[in-house]
């Protein structure tokens, strides 16, 4: 019973992970005025935000890119 637990939760964190990949490469533009790259969330959806805002962290540290809400103005 624990092995399925286990397999289960790695099996959440995993999709968790690839959702996060899948809507940063769709998400991903460069703003002119700094010449960085941001992950830019939907203004009309913050939850969407505050559900991936741990992986943005990381993803901040490891690779310098930032996170948006809404475009740049």
């Amino acid at each position: 019973m624990a092995g399925k637990l286990v397999q289960f939760v790695v099996f959440v964190i995993a999709a968790y992970v690839a959702a996060y990949i899948t809507f940063r490469s769709l998400n991903t533009e460069v703003w002119v005025a700094d010449r960085k790259a941001y992950v830019i969330f939907p203004a009309d959806f913050r939850p969407l935000y505050y559900v991936f805002r741990p992986l943005s962290y990381l993803d901040r540290y490891l690779t310098g890119t930032g996170a948006h809400i809404g475009p740049h103005q």
